[in-house]
Order: C-alpha cells, then sequence, then structure tokens
C-alpha cells in the first residue's frame, strides 16, 4: 500500500485525483496506475480499471487469479463490478468512499451471493495517510478557487 501511495502523490502533478493501484501476484508488481480522468477526459479511467487492463496484456489472460489489488481508495461501483470480472482474488484497499464506495460504504458488492466470483476484501491499510492525501488535493484546489467533485 505504501507503493500505492507513493504513486498517488504523483498524480496531482498532472491534475489528478491522488488515487492509485497497484496489481501485485507472488510479490511481484504486474501494473500500477494512478487516476487518468483529468488527463484522458475519460470517466472510467480509474486507477483500477487501468490496472486491470495492464495486467490482463502483461498476464496474457483476463483472468486475474492470484493477484492482489491494492488501491487507495474503496473502490466504486465500476471498478468492482471490473475487479469480480476479472477474477481477482484479493482486494485491499486504503481510505473508506462515502460518496462512491462500494466495497461497505454505500453498498457492499464483493459478498453479493449471485455474482460467480468472491473478492477477497481487506480495508482501512493506511486510512489515514490515503484519506489526508486526498483531503489536502481537494483542499488545495478549493484555495485555488477550483471546484472538483470526488473521485
Amino acid at each position: 500500500m505504501r507503493q500505492a501511495l507513493t504513486l498517488a502523490r504523483s498524480a496531482p502533478l498532472i491534475g489528478e485525483v491522488p488515487i492509485a493501484a497497484l496489481l501485485v501476484r507472488d510479490s511481484i508488481v504486474i501494473a500500477e496506475a494512478h487516476n487518468h480522468r483529468e488527463t484522458r477526459q475519460d470517466p472510467t479511467a480509474h486507477a483500477e480499471l487501468i490496472v486491470i487492463q495492464e495486467g490482463a496484456r502483461q498476464t496474457k489472460s483476463w483472468r486475474l487469479t492470484g493477484t492482489t489489488l491494492y488501491v487507495t481508495l474503496e473502490p466504486c461501483i465500476m471498478c468492482i463490478g471490473a475487479i469480480v470480472l476479472a477474477r481477482i482474488s484479493r482486494l485491499v484497499f486504503g481510505a473508506a468512499d462515502p460518496k462512491a464506495g462500494a466495497c461497505g460504504s454505500i453498498m457492499n458488492i464483493p459478498p453479493e451471493p449471485h455474482l460467480n466470483h468472491r473478492v477477497e476484501v481487506t480495508g482501512g491499510l493506511c486510512a489515514e495517510d490515503s484519506r489526508s492525501l486526498l483531503q489536502e488535493f481537494f483542499w488545495e484546489l478549493r484555495k485555488k478557487g477550483i471546484r472538483r467533485e470526488n473521485a
């Protein structure tokens, strides 16, 4: 998670919200990314989706079983859907997202019994660091008079 936080800290340098993800298998980072919604003007360019796409390219398989996804913020509905569909084995996230989180905050998708894959979820790892990073980013934007919705 520390590596994801380091990556997230680089996102504001290009105008992105500081959210980052790493996909790991057997202690090796397969893919890493931070959000690119602003630079790509793409609402789907969340760190999780970019990492899943790159992970599939690297492994030459859309089935990412045996991997762990580390992300600095609780995934949204779109991202947890992709995580389930990619068959990622484990998800570890930092801060909860009370506005869009789909792993316990506004809803809880992973334990849904009708899904064909179960993701082991651990939340709250380095939560305060993740939360502080986001709060500082949005505080700086407000200070500059820039209004942007949360990730």
